[in-house]
């Protein structure tokens, strides 16, 4: 959460008489306004039009458009006010016009001289039909390929209620309680549904995926004890192998891939150990001797698994682990080819204080009434910064919420039901591959078949195409199933043809009889029980689990109830038209390691969000792969790293910071490997130049970078963004721009053109993805090219940084990539593309009247209250009646 008002400059651009302070102002906002309000003469008088895209489209003297106009009011109906309040706000500020306002608030070296070279606005219909057509490129075939990623069946009260509903999705981040008691319910529910299935004490209310989560198990056991190595099963997913190992490379850690029976405690020189169970190949295997090795050796042990096997399967904290983690995506949320989905990470009692992410706890009001708020927010990056166990925000809350919701509809006998019926299919298949003469790698296994093919595996993937099937490809003769809840017997039937089986499933299952038992039968059936709060036993009808669901909902402030004063997220209520692509089919279930002719639509999609970010940024280059905002700076980070290491500098590694950072800046600064050295600003909110040139004497042979918040996070446009960057590039350090207030650039003025080299965009702020209580978020990076930097250490690094450190083509023929695909949110990609192909005529428009909405707030709150750095957010004035009433409320109620 940002730590300042995001008023974007001089808040009182001028007063009714431009030579002189409002009568209204203070002696203490006198001085300010002395300091801030400078009249500006640029050489041309800068238009609206000019900046938001004058194109052909948007001027036209033909008749037929004079008599038949263009009916589409999307922008007036989101932005809200018309001429007559404009004028109002505008007069109170003294200004004649938004320009003006723009010019004497945005320095006239960065501002725009020009304009963006975007396509033709359409309106809402027709990019709903654009939309279409693009989706029909992806090709929806059956997935049976697993590695985490599951088919499964979003229960339709829920999607409907929840993730179609924006009372559920626009949310804040529920840091102020008494306004978030619906939400911190949920995802209680999903902390204590993760507890009961992992067998673990305590969980966290979501990370943002299952790699990330492994990769904060690694530096959980890395901070408990001080050791630098760290062992991982090569048996676990191998784009989990992956992110933990490059997040390990920037902590100092060393990462051995062993299997169990080779892994030696005995030096005491190990952290700790990660292992999946079940394994990416599907066995079940019994790691107590494992985890009882490692904890003689003091080291830790951490679990990755599946909640789904987990409800027939003995528990990980039965075996005693210190970490359980994983991914909640086959809880009722699609596949999405690749996201978001929640990670959960549940530890032992004696770690919680070492968890990363957000938890909710109870507690009780001043009425002696159990309450639920977020708890031991001491770990956070917020309060610790580069001291924080994590450098996590924004997580996962509505999909965890999702989940939640998953398993109180079908309580824990229908999720025991789920999981003996996936297991089964499994089983038949596993008995008719058999009959068919091919060889299975192991016979415990829950729902993922490793098969050695009897016959030539080209043959049989050319059957799979007939049944647009995708199977999991290993290597030669080695092929991959995996079953999921959607199953049916004519599934069965067709895999069982591809891998020419004779027999159906019914005949199959006949023929078993008593012999089907499985995990069932052997040492490693659950025999606890789990999810015995009354809350999960009681909502089983379609009836009761909507009317909870509505009844947490309305104990929220939403966007549906009223306007949200808090946070640095841009608090706006999502048009329908974004939000509604988001669950279609199309998009909705492809899964992430399909082969890209089969997701021509999200490629499409990719390259042209790509180009229209970079038009709008500056930038050469841009990637989709962070999950978040922090993941974007953590990613960015460590791509300069990887570029100065790449010029054989790698002694630089000081970042400086301005004390007004957002605390994930310094945090993200630590994890990837860097130092920080804290700015001082000046009482009016600007980096203090002085401090700043000292800092860059002082470790100028060092230097790294520096990570920069513009606008500020106190609200100021600086005058001298462009001399801060210069001197950096001088003394041979990069620029990180932080773009969480990219809202107020918009049309404006570009990163790229000032002298940033690298940011990210948190399009759950700039643009149109929503809250969601928080998380989903979405944090794509940007890049300039850098002529002596080799390619692939800059912008394939980009692509891949976050989840994998060997950097090959995004997929292999054999399906199995040995990275982690884009993290792709329907959120993002259907929303940019509504914003950039329709509405960015709105989002630029909804800059400028952000900027005028602020302004006018400061100027009342200056005039009552003698205040400068009003704690509110420019942001969620995107609605200008929800403005006015709060400005008028918060007036009255003043004085």
């Amino acid at each position: 959460m940002q730590s300042c008002a995001k008023s974007w400059g001089i808040f009182l651009a001028k007063s009714v008489n431009p030579s002189a302070p409002c009568r209204h102002l203070s002696d203490k906002s006198r001085v300010v306004w002395k300091l801030q309000c400078r009249i500006r003469n640029s050489g041309a008088s800068l238009t609206t039009a000019a900046r938001a895209l004058r194109t052909s489209a948007a001027v036209s003297s033909r008749q037929i458009e004079r008599i038949l106009p263009k009916h589409d009011d999307f922008a007036e109906r989101h932005i809200g006010p018309g001429e007559r309040e404009k004028r109002e706000m505008l007069d109170a500020l003294g200004v004649e016009s938004i320009d003006q306002l723009i010019e004497n608030t945005v320095p006239a070296s960065i501002r725009m001289q020009w304009s963006m070279k975007m396509d033709d606005p359409v309106c809402e219909n027709e990019i709903l039909e654009s939309l279409q057509k693009i989706a029909s490129k992806n090709k929806v075939w059956r997935s049976y390929i697993g590695m985490g990623y599951y088919n499964c069946s979003v229960p339709p009260p829920i999607q409907r209620n929840l993730l179609e509903n924006a009372g559920w999705v626009t949310q804040y981040t529920p840091y102020q309680p008494e306004v978030s008691q619906g939400r911190l319910e949920s995802l209680l529910n999903y902390q204590t549904m993760i507890c009961d299935i992992t067998g673990m004490p305590v969980a966290n209310a979501s990370l943002l995926d299952e790699g990330t989560a492994a990769a904060e198990a690694m530096q959980l056991c890395h901070r408990q004890n001080k050791r630098r190595t760290f062992y991982i099963d090569p048996r676990c997913h191998p784009q989990t192998i992956a992110v933990v190992q490059t997040r390990a490379n920037y902590i100092g850690v060393k990462t051995v891939l062993k299997l169990p029976h080779e892994m030696d405690f005995s030096g005491k020189d190990v952290s700790g150990v990660l292992f999946q169970y079940p394994d990416t190949d599907g066995r079940v295997e019994d790691f107590t001797a494992l985890v009882d090795r490692a904890h003689k050796g003091g080291a830790l042990a951490c679990c990755a698994s599946d909640l789904l096997a987990l409800c027939v399967l003995r528990p990980p904290g039965e075996f005693g682990v210190d970490v359980a983690l994983g991914s909640s995506q086959r809880f009722g949320v699609p596949l999405c080819y690749g996201g978001p989905h929640a990670a959960f990470f549940a530890v032992k009692d004696s770690l919680v204080r070492m968890m990363p992410g957000r938890m909710v706890g109870v507690t009780r009001d001043a009425a002696g009434k159990e309450v639920y708020r977020l708890a031991l927010q001491t770990r956070e990056q917020h309060i610790r910064r580069d001291k924080a166990t994590s450098n996590i925000c924004t997580a996962q809350a509505l999909l965890a919420n999702m989940a939640a919701m998953y398993a109180l509809y079908h309580g824990p006998q229908g999720l025991k039901h789920i999981a003996e019926r996936t297991h089964n299919a499994a089983l038949i298949l596993a008995e008719g591959l058999k009959r068919a003469g091919h060889r299975l790698h192991c016979e415990m296994f829950f729902d993922t078949l490793k098969i050695n093919c009897s016959v030539a595996a080209k043959d049989i993937l050319e059957r799979a195409v007939q049944r647009q099937i995708n199977l999991r490809v290993y290597t030669e003769g080695v092929l991959g199933v995996s079953i999921d809840e959607t199953v049916t017997e004519r599934d069965l039937d067709d895999l069982l043809w591809v891998f020419g089986c004779e027999s159906s499933a019914e005949l199959i299952a006949e023929k078993m009889g008593e012999r089907v038992k499985g995990i069932m039968g052997s040492p490693f059936k659950r025999t606890s029980k789990y999810l015995l709060h009354q809350v999960f036993n009681s909502y089983h009808s379609e009836t009761n689990i909507v009317r909870y669901m509505k009844r947490l909902e309305n104990k929220d402030i939403s966007l549906v109830h009223s306007m949200i004063p808090l946070g640095s997220c841009t608090m706006k209520l999502n048009s329908s038209s974004e939000l509604m692509p988001i669950t279609w089919r199309e998009f909705a279930n492809i899964h992430p390691f399909v082969p890209l002719d089969q997701a021509e639509g999200y490629q499409t999609l990719f390259r042209q969000l790509e180009r229209d970010l970079c038009e709008v940024t500056g930038y050469d280059k841009i990637s989709f792969q962070p999950n978040s905002g922090a993941q974007g700076e953590y990613a960015g980070l460590a791509a300069i790293k990887a570029y100065l290491n790449s010029k054989g500098e790698s002694s630089r590694s000081v970042c400086l910071i301005p004390k007004s950072a957002h605390g994930t800046n310094p945090a993200s600064a630590q994890m990837a490997g860097m130092k920080v050295q804290v700015v001082e600003v000046d009482k009016d909110g600007n980096i203090d130049m002085a401090h700043l040139k000292s800092l860059v004497d002082k470790h100028k042979a060092s230097l790294a970078a520096m990570m920069i918040t513009y606008p500020s996070t106190f609200g100021v446009f600086e005058e001298q963004i462009r001399d801060v960057c210069d001197l950096i590039h001088e003394n041979g350090g990069q620029v990180y721009l932080d773009g969480a207030n990219m809202n107020a650039q918009v049309g404006l003025c570009r990163p790229g053109d000032y002298g940033s080299d690298v940011s990210h965009l948190n399009l759950h702020k700039t643009f149109c993805i929503p809250h969601g209580g928080g998380g989903p978020g979405m944090g794509p990076i940007g890049t300039t090219t850098l002529d002596d930097a080799p390619y692939y250490m800059v912008f394939t690094t980009f692509y891949a940084l976050v989840y994998y450190d060997v950097l090959i083509p995004y997929y292999t023929m054999s399906f199995l990539p040995l990275f982690m695909p884009y993290y792709t949110m329907t959120f993002l990609c259907f929303t940019i593309l509504c914003r950039f192909c329709a509405l960015l005529y709105y989002d630029i428009f909804a800059t400028f009247y952000a900027l005028l909405f602020f302004n006018f707030l400061i100027f009342f709150y200056v005039s009552v209250v003698d205040c400068f750095y009003a704690l509110l957010y420019y942001d969620v004035f995107m609605t200008f009646y929800a403005l006015l009433f709060y400005v008028f409320l918060t007036c009255y109620a003043l004085l």
